[in-house]
């Protein structure tokens, strides 16, 4: 008897390359978590984004933070979706198709 879990049931039928294009055009934005279910995620990096916006009219350095700290997200996450240990909004993998 096979012990190894169903590939299907453990990948997600979302685009490994569309993901990580997203991710990597996109980041800042979260585009790439409202691609893969994670709406949450995905609101919070748009408002972080906007909260970068309003703050660089009335406090720069506040923005230059939240500037920094969003693509320092988006690198780490698209780092993960490029290494595979991303999970979808459903909770599964998003990596490259075996």
């Amino acid at each position: 008897m096979d012990n190894k879990p169903d590939i299907l049931a453990t990948h997600s039928p979302k685009s490994y390359f569309v993901s990580v294009c997203l991710a990597g055009i996109f980041g800042t934005l979260g585009l790439h978590h409202f691609y893969l279910g994670r709406w949450l995620h995905g609101t919070f990096d748009l408002t972080m984004l906007i909260l970068t916006v309003i703050f660089i009219f009335i406090f720069f350095p506040i923005a230059v933070l939240l500037l920094i700290t969003d693509i320092v997200h988006t690198a780490y996450f698209t780092y993960k979706l490029i290494i595979g240990e991303y999970k979808d909004g459903s909770g599964r993998t998003v990596s490259l198709p075996r």
